[in-house]
């Protein structure tokens, strides 16, 4: 039952060929033998569904989107490894009327099937490599039906509707970072023409492989390890080599704290590239962070979302061997040498947590000033240390001369503002014209939280780490719950700061006796508040 993935159909002017008491394999025939191939350009959507043990089955399926007007341009179908009776199939939709209604649709398609999975639909282009997932045999995912969260506005975007209010569409399961991961804006061969890859077919090949590798990626799937190649691993060490005796010198000390860790848990060194998973794994136990792999670039928007699932999206690919000290995108270097060893700084990783979380349901014009801001933070931040200036960047710190221009004394710098930092270009094949300093990483944290209380929208979100997922807090019964987790920790904290005090230790500092003082009081009078919330 496997279809021709180069094979394009009109299922309109086919279906009355099809019928109920067919076999699926006789669907497959008459609805393949009359297939023109003159596709225009318009929105498409995918569903993924397993059929339902009995006769007909996909013909049932496929007349809903026949009587909802629209076209299956692509299908694909394999049997699951958990039932040998049923199929899991793929269909990838067009609608020449410009919208696929995915909210009505799936309601009337799960009468018909058993699970559903959606990905958002889009418009095709020919260098769409994201329309057309492809179905493994053996894949042990999970199918996600989104059915109720998601609907599409009168614009034919998709959207979510939180109390009344229409805003851009968000995920809300962590899984659901499936069908963001898969809008990829620059992947595999589709490599500009000054790319240093761009004339060598063997390069774009391995390109192509790494990125199949991740847009097959699901969530909960161990990341696949990677046997790099000699010439990778040589233009890795040649970076590496150059960029570790730097790092004493101009990287921040958060940043040199976790490089030992690195080395010993996630196979750091010159001759061997570190996999995303041994990474994936330590980062998880520092700070709750966890990688995924990525086929390129994402959309600020994307790439964000991830982080408020403390999730960071990384390439597996590497630059090209013929310029190791210049890459035009970001690469395993970039990732794992610039943002992995901060991303295991608990207070970084929250900076770069709660920036992700100010994304959620965001304006477009919200979502460029916060990626503006994490472009001149994560990407190309510096911080003042023992009163000298180290970069915490990783856009800094995964380049040479960028980061010896950054604190050559000759760059200028300012202070970190938001309001003043969205204003600033963002640079990608240059030096910035400016850099932005903070004191902390704490410090940027309090800036960002200050920034994105003024994002207009109609809720707040927190991350819920035990079920991960985001909450959408609209109702005065969302904070309550807020409130009573809030309760607990107050005792744990004045549970803990109480036996300090009792110590030994603590008795004979006066200094810290005040400022447990100073806490209690704090605390104490929080406590009082939000018992009159009750």
């Amino acid at each position: 039952m496997d279809f021709d993935k180069s094979l394009y159909f009109r299922f309109l002017d086919q279906l009355n060929t099809v019928s109920e008491e067919m076999e699926d394999a006789e669907v497959v025939k008459a609805v393949n033998e009359k297939s023109p191939k003159d596709l225009t350009r318009v929105q498409k959507a995918s569903f993924m569904f397993t059929l339902k043990n009995r006769v007909g089955g996909l013909a049932r399926a496929l007349r809903v989107f026949e009587e909802s007007g629209l076209n299956v341009v692509h299908i694909e179908s394999r049997k699951l490894s958990r039932a040998n009776s049923e199929y899991e199939i793929f269909v990838n939709l067009e609608s020449s009327k410009g919208v696929v209604p995915v909210n009505s649709l799936t309601r009337t398609l799960k009468r018909q099937v058993s699970h559903i999975q959606i990905d958002e639909p889009r418009l095709t282009s020919k260098n769409s490599l994201s329309s057309e997932p492809s179905v493994e045999e053996g894949s042990n995912s999970a199918l996600i039906d989104t059915t109720d969260s998601a609907v599409l506005n009168e614009n034919g975007e998709l959207i979510r509707k939180i109390e009344a209010v229409e805003v851009p569409w968000f995920p809300i399961k962590i899984s659901e970072l499936d069908i963001c991961s898969k809008k990829v804006l620059l992947y595999g061969e589709e490599l500009d023409v000054d790319h240093p890859g761009c004339k060598d077919a063997k390069y774009r090949k391995r390109r192509m492989y790494f990125g199949q590798m991740a847009l097959k990626y699901k969530y909960g799937e161990p990341i696949k390890y990677v046997e790099y190649t000699k010439e990778e691993i040589e233009t890795w060490g040649v970076i590496y080599k150059n960029l570790t005796s730097m790092y004493p010198t101009y990287a921040c000390r958060e940043y040199l704290e976790n490089w030992p860790l690195l080395k010993k848990y996630c196979g750091y060194r010159e001759d061997n590239i570190p996999q995303l998973e041994d990474v994936s794994k330590f980062l998880k136990e520092r700070t709750g962070f966890t990688i995924r792999p990525v086929a390129g670039y994402l959309s600020p928007r994307d790439f964000l979302y991830g982080l408020a699932f403390r999730v960071f999206h990384c390439t597996q690919y590497i630059r090209h061997s013929s310029d190791p000290f210049y890459t035009p995108e970001p690469d395993c270097c970039h990732e794992l040498l610039g943002h992995v060893p901060l991303l295991a700084d608990p207070n970084f990783a929250q900076f770069s947590h709660e920036i992700g979380l100010a994304s959620i349901g965001a304006s477009e014009e919200d979502i460029k000033n916060l990626a503006t801001c994490y472009f001149f933070t994560v990407e190309f931040g510096l911080c003042r240390q023992n009163g000298e200036l180290r970069a915490y960047g990783a856009g800094l710190l995964s380049s040479i001369s960028e980061l010896k221009h950054a604190l050559s004394g000759q760059a200028a710098i300012k202070k970190f503002d938001p309001d003043v930092t969205i204003n600033q270009e963002c640079l990608i094949t240059c030096f910035q014209e400016c850099y932005y300093e903070s004191e902390s990483f704490n410090e940027a944290k309090q800036r960002m939280r200050e920034f994105a209380m003024k994002i207009k929208r109609p809720f707040a979100v927190r991350y819920n780490p035990y079920n991960q997922s985001i909450e959408i807090l609209s109702k005065t019964q969302h904070v309550s719950n807020i409130i009573s987790d809030l309760k607990g920790d107050i005792c744990i904290i004045f549970d803990a700061l109480k036996k300090i005090e009792d110590s030994n230790e603590a008795n004979s500092n006066s200094k810290f006796s005040f400022q447990y003082k100073k806490l209690e009081e704090a605390f104490r009078n929080l406590s009082l508040d939000l018992q009159d919330t009750d």
